[in-house]
C-alpha cells in the first residue's frame, strides 16, 4: 500500500523559482526523422491565411525535454510530443494509448501465491522493501493488512519457507500507435523506459506521470514484454498497490536511443532537444531563449478524428509571470500558462500584480481567465502531542478547542485575500467535487466567532480579568489562570504564509487567543527531527500546505505516522491519534479502488477527521491560465497535472461570447 501520496507541497519548497531557470545548451535547429519538416519563423498568433498556428507562452524555458530529466518547465511541451499514456481526469484515470486500464475484476490484474525464503526481497508491513530475514514482519495475504491485527501479520523465523502473494498487472497497447518517425510503439519501448527509469543514474522524476520516484522501481520484481503489445508488471511479494493500473512506464524510443548510456540521455540532442514521440506534434525548431516550434505529426494515431486542431504550435518563454502577462496584453500569445503546471498556484504578490490587469482585460473582452482548483491546500496544524521536551500547556488535547479555532478563523476571507476569491474553503483533505466527498458525512465549521468563544468557555477558557485574552479556569491539564498564548510557526521564506498568518492572528484575537508569529527559515522549518520544529513536534501551531496526489491522504493522520525517535520522517506532525480513525483509514488503504469497501472506509475516515480536526484545512489554491477569446477547447482539469492535457483538441476560431 502507498502511504506517501500526499507530500509536503513543492510550493513550500520554493519550486516556483524553477520557472526562471534557463538551459545552458547551445542554440540549434533540430531535424526530426520522418517526412521533411519546414522550419518557419514564429508567426503572429492570429496570422491568416496559411497553416493554423497556436502560440503558447509560459513563464520559463525547459532545461531539457528528456522525460526523466527533471525539468518541470518541460511538461507543457512534452504534452504536445507524447499523448498520455494515461490521463487523470475528474479524479479518475483514462487510457490513451492502452486498450484499457487493468482491473482485478477483469482478470488482467491479480494476486498469485509465491514461496519466499531467507534472502529474498519482500515488502514488510510498513511498505518498505527489505531482505527477508529473521524478525521481518510481513502480510502474507492482501485481504488482511492491518498492522495492529496479529492475525494479519507473520513474523519470519529465519528458516522456513513462507507463502506470500505477488501482484501481477497486465496492459495491452493499442494497435496503430507509432512514433513520429513511423516506427510502431511496442511493449519493448515501455520495458526500455522502465530500465531507464530504474537505472541508478537516472533522476527520480517523470514529467508526464508525476508523482514518480524510485519507489516503484524498488518494489518491482519484474517488468517484461509478453508479446509485441503486452506489458506485464510483477510486484515484490507483500506489495499491494491500490493504484496498480498506473504502474505502466511511458514508452521511450528504444530503436533510437538504446545505444546511449542512461546518464547521458539528459543531455543527448536526440533525447534532450528533439525527443521523438507518438503525440499530435513533432518538434522542428528550438531557438534557445525565444521559442520552440512543433508541427503536426503526420503519423498521429488520432489523425482520422481531425486532430490536432491546429497545424503548428509555438511555445514562447517569458522570464516571469509579469513578462508573460505583458506578452499576452501585446497580442503575442494565444494562451498564457502561469506557474507550474502541476501546482498551478501563484504567490500573493504575483496575484496582486497581475490579477487586476487580467480581470480588466477579461471585462473588456480582450482575454479570458481560465481558473480551476489546485490540489494544494493550505492548513493550520495543531501541536496536539508535542515531544516531551517541548514543555507548554496542553492547549489542543480537547477537541472542542480545535473546533473553536475552526469557527474563529474566517477562511472565506483567506480565499478572498489570497486568491482574489477564486479559491475554495477547505473543510477536509478532499475537495467538495471529489467523488469520495459526501457533504452529508462531513461536519462543516462555518465562521462564527461567537460560537467559537462559547466552545472555549465550555472547556474552561474564559477572560475573567478583562484583558482580552482568555485564561484557563478548570481546563484539564492546564494550570489555572494560564493565558491562551501560542506561537504560530511558518516558513519565513514564503510570503504567502505570512499573509495567512497575520489574518489568522487577527481572527483568533477576536476569540481571546493571543498568537505570536514565529517565522522560521525554510531550511530550519523542514529540518529533520528531533531538531526540526515541525518534524520534531516542537510547535504550538504550524502553517504550511500539502499537495494531494492520486490517493486520498488519510494516512497523514495515522497513529503509526507520528514522527519520533524510531522514524523522524513520518507525516503526522500533529501527534493526533484516534483508534476509530486509524481503523477506518487502514481499511481504506487496504481496499481496492472501485470497491464499496474503499469508498465507505474513506468516507468514515473523512467523517472522523471533520469532527476531530487533527488540523484545520483552510483553503484550496487555484490554477490560473489566460487565453485570447479566439481559443477553443482549452480547459483545466482539477486533477490532471498538465494544463495542456488535451492540447490536440485546442484550436482557434471565432471569439467566444
Amino acid at each position: 500500500m502507498k502511504w506517501t501520496k500526499a507530500v509536503l507541497s513543492l510550493a513550500l519548497l520554493g519550486l516556483w523559482l524553477l520557472a526562471s531557470c534557463t538551459p545552458t545548451v547551445v542554440v540549434q535547429t533540430v531535424e526530426v526523422p520522418g517526412p521533411p519538416q519546414v522550419v518557419t519563423a514564429t508567426p503572429s498568433p492570429t496570422a491568416t491565411p496559411g497553416p493554423t498556428t497556436l502560440t503558447i507562452c509560459q513563464d520559463g524555458e525547459p532545461e531539457t525535454l528528456y522525460l526523466y530529466g527533471g525539468s518541470e518547465t518541460a511538461r507543457n511541451v512534452l504534452e504536445a510530443i507524447y499523448d498520455g499514456p494515461i490521463d487523470h481526469l475528474s479524479y479518475g484515470f483514462q487510457p490513451v494509448i492502452l486498450e484499457k486500464l487493468p482491473r482485478l475484476e477483469d482478470g488482467d490484474a491479480y494476486f498469485t501465491p509465491v514461496n519466499v525464503q531467507a534472502g529474498d526481497r519482500v515488502v514488510d508491513i510498513n511498505g518498505r522493501p527489505v531482505t527477508l530475514e529473521e524478525g521481518v514482519r510481513v502480510f502474507p495475504n492482501h485481504t488482511c493488512m492491518d498492522p495492529t491485527n496479529p492475525d494479519c501479520v507473520v513474523t519470519f523465523d529465519g528458516e522456513s519457507v513462507l507463502e506470500m502473494e505477488q501482484m501481477v498487472v497486465q496492459w495491452q497497447l493499442k494497435e496503430g500507435v507509432t512514433w513520429s518517425d513511423g516506427e510502431p510503439v511496442t511493449a519493448e519501448d515501455s520495458v526500455y523506459s522502465y530500465q531507464l527509469a530504474c537505472d541508478p543514474e537516472t533522476p527520480a522524476s517523470d514529467l508526464l506521470n508525476l508523482p514518480w520516484s524510485k519507489e516503484l522501481c524498488e518494489r518491482t520484481a519484474s517488468y517484461d514484454a509478453a508479446g509485441a503489445l503486452t506489458v506485464v508488471w510483477t510486484g515484490l511479494p507483500g506489495y499491494v498497490d491500490d493504484l496498480y493500473a498506473l504502474n505502466f512506464f511511458t514508452p521511450l524510443p528504444r530503436h533510437l536511443w538504446q545505444g546511449y548510456a542512461a546518464d547521458t540521455l539528459v543531455i543527448q540532442p536526440e533525447s534532450a532537444r528533439q525527443p521523438v514521440g507518438w503525440g499530435p506534434f513533432v518538434l522542428t525548431e528550438w531557438v534557445q531563449g525565444d521559442h520552440i516550434t512543433l508541427e503536426r505529426n503526420p503519423y498521429y494515431f488520432r489523425a482520422d478524428e481531425g486532430l490536432p486542431k491546429v497545424d503548428r504550435i509555438v511555445f514562447r518563454f517569458a522570464s516571469d509571470v509579469n513578462g508573460l502577462v505583458a506578452m499576452m496584453m501585446a497580442g503575442e500569445c494565444d494562451i498564457g500558462l502561469m506557474g507550474d503546471g502541476r501546482l498551478g498556484n501563484l504567490l500573493p504578490s504575483t496575484l496582486d500584480e497581475v490579477m487586476p490587469i487580467l480581470i480588466a482585460a477579461q471585462e473588456e473582452g480582450l482575454l479570458q481567465l481560465i481558473v480551476a482548483r489546485s490540489d494544494v491546500w493550505e492548513h493550520l496544524a495543531f501541536g496536539i502531542l508535542p515531544v516531551r521536551d517541548y514543555r507548554r500547556p496542553d492547549f489542543f488535547a480537547d477537541v472542542r478547542v480545535r473546533q473553536a479555532f475552526a469557527q474563529c478563523i474566517d477562511r472565506q476571507t483567506l480565499v478572498d485575500e489570497l486568491t482574489f476569491g477564486l479559491g475554495t474553503v477547505a473543510d477536509v483533505y478532499l475537495p467538495p467535487d471529489h467523488p469520495l466527498y459526501d457533504e452529508t458525512r462531513v461536519t462543516r465549521w462555518p465562521y462564527d466567532p461567537q460560537a467559537g468563544r462559547a466552545l472555549l468557555e465550555e472547556v474552561g477558557w474564559v477572560d475573567e480579568d478583562g484583558d482580552g485574552i482568555v485564561e484557563a479556569h478548570g481546563v484539564a491539564g492546564v494550570r489555572r489562570k494560564t493565558p491562551f498564548e501560542v506561537e504560530l510557526m511558518f516558513p519565513s521564506d514564503n510570503p504567502q504564509q505570512e499573509v495567512i498568518a497575520r489574518i489568522v492572528r487577527a481572527n483568533l484575537a477576536d476569540c481571546g487567543i493571543q498568537v505570536d508569529l514565529a517565522p522560521v527559515p525554510l531550511q530550519d522549518f523542514l529540518a529533520d527531527g528531533p531538531q526540526g520544529p515541525l518534524l520534531g513536534r516542537q510547535f504550538d501551531l504550524a502553517l504550511f500546505n500539502w499537495f494531494n496526489e492520486a490517493e486520498p491522504p488519510c494516512a497523514l493522520y495515522l497513529s503509526e505516522q507520528i514522527p519520533g525517535p524510531e522514524d523522524w520522517g513520518r507525516f503526522n506532525v500533529t501527534g493526533f491519534s484516534d483508534e476509530a480513525y486509524d481503523q477506518a483509514c487502514r481499511a481504506a488503504l487496504a481496499a481496492m479502488p472501485g470497491t464499496e469497501e474503499y469508498r465507505e472506509y474513506h468516507l468514515q475516515a473523512l467523517e472522523i477527521f471533520s469532527q476531530q480536526l487533527p488540523d484545520l484545512p483552510l483553503f484550496w489554491w487555484v490554477r490560473v491560465a489566460v487565453t485570447r477569446p479566439e481559443v477553443t477547447g482549452f480547459t483545466i482539469d482539477p486533477s490532471e497535472e498538465s494544463l495542456l492535457w488535451n492540447v490536440e483538441s485546442i484550436g482557434l476560431g471565432e471569439p467566444q461570447e
